[in-house]
């Protein structure tokens, strides 16, 4: 497994990105937007072709875009079937996560788990056989697919965050009643079937606002009345709930990244979240949120009254979050190492 560190080597002349991308509504999609956008303010020419749903589960109902004249890159996600994978251009592949960790057998359907392991499951191993280079977003998400398909030369390459947009408050106390803020899809692997038992324990001192999701899961998690709901929100919105909750609270059992948990940090917000898969290469213990074991209420409960109890360690917290957001995962240093692996492969094409 490798890391790659970045590097400031020059632009190859003439690179030019091309993602070719199934549109599923996914933070998959959010990632290709942002990345794309920050190659072109580089100066790359960079361009994303978008492929309907559809494309994963029945590719051959979908046609083949040509690739544009002028890319020598193309970037592609490891569910994209091989139909639509350029044959004369370089490909980076990233893995955002795997599908195929025995953790996630839990919170999957009988018709996921059939899905992932007969179909998924072979769209990735040819995709990780076919790449010049893969990427993950973690080194927990590089070990699992290491797990699943015996690869093992691996960049990790965290998400980037908007450092310049997401950024803190100037504010010296925390909110009374004390504001803990969850962003998420309401899905059972995002520990939401928890947030009720935490919040009767901690009682009327906080209060938990909350964002919902597009398919209004959250209405089948009832909650009690020192909760409220912010509703769907834009990047806009979204900096505001971070900058005015006084932490987050991520009870996820299971995350490739964890790119909630670092946008709240790069906006001086403390993590209360699970010590589980790829958080704690996010949040420090002790240093920038504090970590509990998975599905521990006790511990989440008593995490949350600690910061609200101590202004000291908030204040601390708050500032030692905001610094490893910039040093870790600024999204100028995602792009750095991207940018090194389209100029290696570009290269060295069957290195």
């Amino acid at each position: 497994m490798e890391t790659s560190d970045g590097g400031a080597g020059q632009i190859p002349h003439g690179l030019g990105v091309w993602f070719p991308a199934i549109r599923a509504g996914s933070g998959a999609d959010v990632f290709t937007e942002r990345l794309c956008a920050a190659l072109i303010a580089r100066g790359v020419r960079a361009e994303i072709t978008w492929l309907p749903l559809r494309a994963e589960y029945a590719p051959w109902s979908v046609a083949v875009p040509p690739p544009p004249e002028w890319a020598t890159v193309a970037h592609v996600n490891s569910w994209l079937p091989q139909r639509f994978w350029p044959r004369d251009l370089q490909v980076v592949c990233t893995v955002h996560h795997s599908v195929h960790d025995p953790a996630l057998e839990p919170f999957k359907s009988a018709l996921q788990r059939l899905y992932h392991r007969f179909w998924i499951y072979r769209i990735e191993q040819s995709s990780l056989r076919r790449a010049q280079r893969v990427v993950t977003v973690s080194r927990y998400t590089a070990q699992a697919v290491t797990a699943a398909f015996g690869k093992r030369s691996i960049d990790v390459i965290p998400n980037g965050v908007d450092t310049d947009f997401f950024t803190p408050s100037n504010r010296e106390l925390p909110n009374e009643p004390f504001r803990l803020l969850h962003v998420g899809n309401w899905i059972p692997r995002k520990g939401v079937d928890l947030l009720a038992s935490i919040l009767r324990e901690l009682g009327e001192e906080f209060e938990l606002v909350y964002t919902a999701d597009r398919s209004g899961q959250h209405r089948r998690y009832p909650l009690p009345s020192n909760a409220r709901c912010l509703g769907r929100l834009d990047a806009e919105g979204l900096r505001a709930a971070y900058t005015q909750a006084d932490a987050l609270l991520f009870p996820s059992r299971l995350e490739g990244f964890g790119l909630v948990a670092a946008e709240a940090m790069a906006c001086g917000l403390p993590v209360i979240a699970a010590s589980s898969s790829s958080l704690p290469e996010v949040v420090a213990d002790g240093e920038t949120g504090l970590l509990c074991p998975v599905d521990d209420v006790a511990a989440f409960v008593a995490a949350a009254r600690r910061l609200q109890g101590d202004v000291g360690l908030w204040r601390t917290m708050r500032l030692a979050a905001r610094e490893r957001a910039v040093a870790l995962f600024d999204e100028a240093k995602q792009v750095e190492r991207y940018l090194d692996l389209y100029r290696q492969v570009c290269a060295n094409p069957h290195g």
